[in-house]
């Protein structure tokens, strides 16, 4: 950690180019003796991307950010603070700390947190932004977090790991099991010193194979924000045997949208033809695979069995998703759908379709924008169908 950064002269610097193109900014080199042009463009890129995701640590001065890859693996605010309403208790350890967002929120709940983290740079750096940042109940240790386990001998009311899904020989991973640490192989030693285990998962792992990978998985949570997958978190509860409750979160400005369900518990849904409104469950819903829990739970019925949409004659409140007021059904037809779009501009989305929007948009020649909605799809007699709705 070079901490001539933290200098008046170079702070001031690093907010004057925030808005610098980080490329030109290198080949200009650095304007300062102990400071190269790659550490300056460092904390530029890390302090710009902060703006939106980190919005704390970029407006709380002397912070240090890490390399970029730290910066795009941690948790946003918005999830770290999600996270937060999972857990209680007075001792919680990290095990894969990284730039310790996750830590900080955590140490609004817990009263002592440690935040264990191998990489010796990255763990200086975290201690001094949790300095900046006026903490006092958050430790940091360096090392391998299962020795440190080993070593302390202390019972935890949490831990918490988010294992790396990259490694030398494979690349990105799509298994727990090739994460590390390895969860699944280490997990009766993780419950020697906790009863309670919360593992932060990437999108890309497919729930059910992770839950064949574990043992007592009391809860999922699958955590949206604007409609983006951020995060699948995993609760595990020592001894647990019993069923595993699905909780879907989008995260936005005006509300979180939820629905829960138990995992594996069959349903069965209705099919039905358009009717007066259409439903685009959320991103959160569709990764959870929800696609009949929906339809039953809510009492509206799918376009088909493989088109996850969804419609009803009476309007659903707060459907956890998009929700459409259908004003017009025809068949992929390019005559038919240019009649209905005078002024050939529209949003479209394509549900169990076999052409993507690009290729619709340089076929119909549909400019992108507008107030009318097209859902290119297919309806419960295999039919190609387009249904022009209007934002409820």
């Amino acid at each position: 950690m070079n901490t001539v950064l933290l200098n008046k002269e170079v702070q001031d610097f690093i907010e004057e180019n925030l808005t610098t193109n980080i490329n030109s900014l290198i080949l200009k080199g650095s304007p300062f003796k102990d400071i190269t042009a790659q550490e300056l463009a460092q904390q530029v890129e890390g302090k710009q991307k902060a703006l939106k995701k980190l919005p704390l640590w970029h407006k709380t001065s002397g912070i240090l950010f890490p390399k970029k890859i730290n910066l795009e693996q941690t948790s946003s605010e918005a999830t770290a603070l999600y996270k937060t309403n999972l857990i209680s208790g007075d001792t919680l350890i990290d095990l894969t700390g990284g730039f310790g967002i996750d830590c900080v929120y955590f140490s609004k709940k817990i009263k002592q947190v440690f935040h264990c983290e191998i990489n010796n740079e990255l763990s200086d750096l975290v201690a001094h932004n949790i300095k900046q940042l006026q903490i006092n109940n958050i430790q940091t240790i360096t090392g391998d977090s299962l020795e440190v386990l080993k070593k302390r001998n202390q019972k935890f009311d949490w831990i918490y790991v988010d294992p790396s899904r990259r490694n030398d020989a494979k690349g990105k991973v799509f298994l727990l099991n090739d994460c590390l640490p390895n969860v699944p192989k280490n997990l009766d030693f993780l419950f020697e010193y906790s009863d309670h285990i919360l593992i932060k998962n990437s999108p890309i792992l497919d729930i059910t194979s992770t839950i064949n990978e574990l043992n007592h998985v009391k809860e999922i949570h699958v955590v949206a924000v604007n409609n983006e997958v951020k995060e699948l978190l995993f609760i595990l509860k020592k001894e647990h045997q019993g069923s595993i409750s699905i909780k879907t979160s989008n995260i936005t400005k005006e509300q979180i949208q939820e629905f829960n369900f138990d995992f594996g518990v069959p349903k069965v849904a209705d099919y039905s033809e358009p009717k007066t409104f259409l439903y685009e469950p959320n991103a959160a819903i569709l990764k959870s695979g929800a696609f009949n829990q929906i339809a039953t739970d809510l009492n509206i019925s799918k376009l088909h069995q493989h088109t996850h949409l969804y419609t009803s004659s009476e309007i659903v409140e707060k459907f956890p998703g998009r929700t459409f007021k259908i004003d017009a059904i025809v068949n992929y037809d390019k005559k038919k759908i240019s009649k209905l779009l005078p002024n050939k501009k529209a949003n479209i989305t394509t549900r169990n379709f076999p052409e993507s929007v690009a290729q619709i948009r340089k076929k119909t020649k549909i400019k992108d924008g507008g107030d009318i909605y097209l859902f290119f799809t297919t309806n419960i007699e295999n039919k190609r169908i387009v249904i022009l709705c209007s934002k409820h």
